[in-house]
C-alpha cells in the first residue's frame, strides 16, 4: 500500500488554531492597554479597557507604528469611542 504525500500532508497546529499573542501591556488609573498580534492574519491591534468609564474598544494598527498606537491609543480611536 503506497501513500501519496500530497494526500496526507501534515497539518500544523497553527493551521487549526492561532491564539492571539500579547506583545505589550500597561495599566494605570483603571485603564488597561494591551498590544495584541494575530499570527493567523498578521494583524496587530490595541485593546483599551477603561474600568472607570466602563468602556472597551479596539484600535487597529494598520500602517502605523504599533508602539505609537500602544502609547497613544486615544489619538487613533474613532472620535465617538475616545470621547
Amino acid at each position: 500500500m503506497s501513500t501519496n504525500a500530497q494526500e496526507h500532508a501534515m497539518i500544523s497546529p497553527t493551521d487549526i488554531f492561532s491564539p492571539l499573542r500579547e506583545l505589550a501591556h500597561r495599566s494605570a488609573d483603571g485603564i488597561d492597554i494591551t498590544l495584541m498580534w494575530n499570527p493567523a492574519d498578521d494583524r496587530a491591534f490595541v485593546v483599551v479597557v477603561d474600568l472607570k468609564a466602563g468602556t472597551v474598544f479596539e484600535v487597529g494598527v494598520e500602517d502605523a507604528n504599533p508602539m505609537h498606537v500602544f502609547n497613544h491609543p486615544y489619538a487613533y480611536a474613532r472620535e465617538d469611542l475616545a470621547a
